[in-house]
């Protein structure tokens, strides 16, 4: 049986939303947005994960594109970054309107698939995006944004990261504030990146399904940036989604000491370990000729989802690959071209179409528009919240 044909004919019906690519991030970094310097009309391998063509080639149908700003930017600079990010995608969706079009609800999403563009949202990864300050999170809604990552790689003032020291014990009473108006104003509460205290917390506060927008199971890789198995088994309750994400580091036992050596190296050359511009690339190809990766496959992602599909059912797990948003790969998942490959290896492993259909369009257009139908019901009862971090604390 020829499973990548059937992979793709699968994809022409039901393609892919992608919960996470940093496509933005690196137009910033590399050409601070001037997209006639890297036109994602053309093939920009080499240089990219995405461009049009490869989004095409690997039927995806609704991208959230993330509007990430990193950690180290804080207070007001954050939030105008955080602009930057959006308005650079305003731009993409301006200069490519036969192939990419704003999408701000869940019929939104199916409008768009219907058209044959490719519909595209917005998360902002990290809660430090908005200051502390829940009208900037509600600015952010207006502006189309549909998703917050509640921390990026270290905490802020109200939740604590995976990969940071423990701050607050999770989340802290604005913390959870902040869950409650995401609730009301129907942004998605996206607990990748979150410590496992604070996924718990979140899941304890909010009345809307959560998503993991890059994220895979802990007891396959046990990397913090996972999710642990009592965490998935909240989600149907929840009625969440858990996307899983492809970066190495995060799938693969034997890539996280491997990476964290390259990430040395690349503090050594005086690079952030994020760095995916020319120059950083350059230092993490030539550490990697030195020093051969232990290489993921579409078969590793693919135990990733077996067991996430095991833990949390069939109706709670979706793809969000973090294309652009990292330095390595997996092999057969190189690109934004290679989702086909995933499909191929879970049709070969027995996975039904209809499972496949769930796990590629119809979770995630669900999860956004429960999160709409709870938000309405809110916002009839409740004000918008004007709590500070300082009166929360108090209280």
């Amino acid at each position: 049986m020829d499973f990548l044909a059937q992979a793709r004919s699968l994809l022409a019906s039901h393609p892919v939303v992608d919960g996470h690519n940093d496509l933005p991030w690196a137009l910033r970094a590399q050409v601070r947005y001037d997209l006639g310097r890297l036109d994602i009309a053309d093939d920009q391998t080499g240089r990219l994960h995405t461009d049009i063509p490869r989004l095409r080639a690997g039927g995806v149908g609704a991208q959230f594109w993330s509007v990430f700003v990193r950690s180290d930017y804080t207070g007001d600079e954050a939030v105008s970054a955080t602009l930057e990010q959006i308005d650079a995608v305003a731009q993409l969706l301006a200069r490519y309107p036969a192939d990419l079009a704003r999408a701000l609800t869940a019929d939104d999403m199916e409008a768009v698939r219907k058209e044959g563009r490719i519909a595209s949202l917005m998360g902002a990864e990290g809660g430090h995006s908005i200051n502390n300050s829940l009208a900037t999170l509600r600015a952010l809604y207006a502006l189309g944004v549909r998703y917050m990552t509640l921390t990026h790689n270290d905490n802020n003032d109200w939740a604590d990261s995976a990969t940071d020291e423990p701050r607050v014990g999770g989340l802290s009473p604005f913390g959870r504030e902040v869950v409650r108006e995401m609730n009301r104003t129907g942004m998605l509460v996206d607990l990748s990146h979150v410590a496992a205290t604070t996924m718990r917390d979140a899941l304890d506060t909010s009345v809307a399904p959560v998503i993991f927008s890059h994220s895979s199971a802990r007891a396959i890789c046990d990397h913090p940036r996972n999710i642990p198995d009592d965490v998935l088994e909240r989600l149907p309750a929840n009625g969440g989604v858990a996307m899983a994400t492809f970066v190495p580091k995060f799938i693969l036992p034997a890539a996280v000491a491997w990476t964290l050596t390259a990430d040395e190296n690349m503090q050594a050359h005086g690079l952030h370990p994020l760095d995916t511009t020319e120059a950083g690339m350059k230092v993490q190809r030539a550490f990697e000729a030195a020093n051969p990766r232990p290489m993921a496959t579409a078969s590793t992602v693919a135990d990733h989802l077996d067991h996430m599909r095991d833990v949390a059912g069939i109706d709670h797990i979706g793809i969000g690959g973090d294309f652009d948003g990292t330095a390595f790969t997996p092999a057969g998942l190189e690109d934004v071209s290679g989702y086909p490959n995933l499909v191929a290896e879970l049709l070969r492993r027995g996975w039904s179409p209809a499972d496949l259909a769930k796990l590629t369009w119809q979770n995630a257009v669900r999860v956004l528009r429960d999160a709409e139908s709870v938000a309405a019901e809110l916002r009839a009862t409740r004000a918008p919240s004007n709590a500070t971090i300082q009166s929360s604390a108090a209280g």
